[in-house]
């Protein structure tokens, strides 16, 4: 057993016995497998109906004749402190306990048990596994946030040394600071990149910039996994034409699990080994495979903390070949509640107003990043960071095409900025609607 796994035993994870269960889950034949599920899923919703007071409470005395009867959990049920939501004979002590970033709204603390914890990490060996990576050994470019606080920055620092990684910290990422990034490509040997897409891509618009191509002053380089934000089809491309490598998309929740993996195909497969995850609209009902709905997950695994038919924000849609072994995504939309109301009565989803505006801005490689803001029904604000501020061409094209796609009699005003504000996690949140 490596370092890594070594670290995560000595915290009373226990890495090897969840490896060999998610090797027993992951042979367990395809005409099996529904039934694994379906009876998984009862016994993690039964455990937690009869030891956890929270749960109890929040089913009531409801008669649930089937699994569609269950009520779906959302972040708002969860504000309570988290020593109320634990089941019996957990504590702070005994389990993992961690909090969610808060990127969309107020942040989310939350627990797994021990063996829950160990069986994220295993999946999270098995698929960064697929693309040739060994977290144990791969040597990692991390592009993520860092505490700027003395302990927690010395904190980090010490687990990026024994997790073979090196940190780029993404609070700065002026022209000056990618060039110290470039310098540091030029001397390490890196395996893989992982971190936060917008500043992955944003280093991609540098290296575009400078006409270079990451593979060629890093040779090593395997592959690029972007995480914690969309990823766009643009931004793929442009990743894959700068980085030299394919990319790969993680989508996880924190509180969960890994929710979904792009494979060597370059499909989005979602995890059905420990979690259960439906499609649904909004009247809790799931919708047929190949139509958008909300994403609700049940982890299978976690005694410490229901999360059961749970609600995690966000849009996607089910490939239509989707089996109950082999689910993949076929779209994934991104936060359910980045939503664009008009003053007309129409809505319209938040990356719809960012589709139309991204287009134009980049075209020419001046505005580095972006982001829009609505402040009214009628009134949006959208703030960039660019080389040099707009014209007032560029502002009036803008203008045109959202009257187009967006509605007219719109009030937009434009915000230039050095560097666009992130979240203490490091994500840029690329919608906000502050009506």
């Amino acid at each position: 057993m490596n370092l890594f796994e070594n670290i995560l035993r000595l915290k009373g994870f226990p890495i090897k016995e969840a490896k060999d269960r998610l090797s027993e889950i992951q042979n367990i034949p395809k005409n099996d497998y529904k039934t694994y599920v379906e009876e998984a899923r009862q016994k993690v919703f039964e455990y937690h109906l009869r030891e956890n007071s929270f749960y109890q409470s929040f089913i009531g005395s409801e008669t649930l004749n089937k699994w569609e009867d269950i009520p779906v959990l959302t972040k708002r049920d969860l504000q309570i402190p988290l020593h109320k939501r634990l089941s019996k004979g957990f504590s702070k002590k005994n389990c993992y306990t961690s909090k969610t970033s808060g990127s969309s709204g107020n942040p989310l603390f939350f627990a797994k048990d021990n063996f829950c914890h160990a069986l994220t990490w295993a999946i999270i060996f098995n698929r960064f596994g697929w693309h040739g990576i060994d977290i144990n050994t791969s040597y990692q470019a991390r592009f993520y946030g860092i505490p700027l606080d003395f302990k927690g920055y010395q904190t980090e620092r010490l687990k990026d040394r024994l997790s073979n990684r090196y940190r780029f910290p993404i609070f700065d990422l002026s022209d000056q600071k990618l060039e110290t990034f470039l310098t540091a490509f030029k001397r390490k040997k890196f395996d893989y990149i992982n971190g936060h897409t917008s500043s992955i891509v944003l280093f991609a618009k540098f290296l575009q910039k400078k006409n270079i191509v990451l593979t060629a002053v890093c040779p090593t380089l395997k592959t690029c996994i972007v995480t914690s934000e969309m990823l766009y089809d643009s931004d793929k491309e442009l990743l894959e034409k700068q980085i030299g490598v394919p990319i790969v998309n993680e989508y996880g929740a924190s509180e969960l699990d890994l929710l979904a993996f792009t494979n060597t195909k370059d499909t989005l497969i979602l995890n059905s080994e420990t979690l259960y995850i439906e499609i649904l609209d909004n009247n809790n009902t799931p919708v047929k495979k190949g139509e958008l709905g909300r994403i609700v997950v049940t982890s299978l695994y976690n005694k410490a903390h229901p999360f059961i038919r749970y609600d995690v924000g966000d849009l996607g849609m089910l490939h239509e070949e989707s089996t109950a072994k082999n689910s993949s995504l076929k779209k994934l939309i991104g936060r359910s509640n980045d939503v664009v109301y008009l003053k007309n009565g129409k809505t319209l989803p938040g990356h719809t107003f960012y589709y139309v505006t991204k287009s134009i801005v980049e075209e020419d490689g001046n505005v580095k990043e972006f982001k829009v803001e609505q402040t009214a029904l009628d009134a949006f604000t959208i703030v960039y960071s660019s080389n040099t501020e707009l014209l007032a061409k560029d502002l009036q094209k803008i203008e045109q095409s959202l009257a187009k796609y967006v509605g007219s009699d719109l009030k937009i005003q434009f915000k230039r900025k050095n560097v666009l504000d992130r979240s203490k996690s490091g994500k840029l949140k690329q919608f906000i609607s502050k009506i």
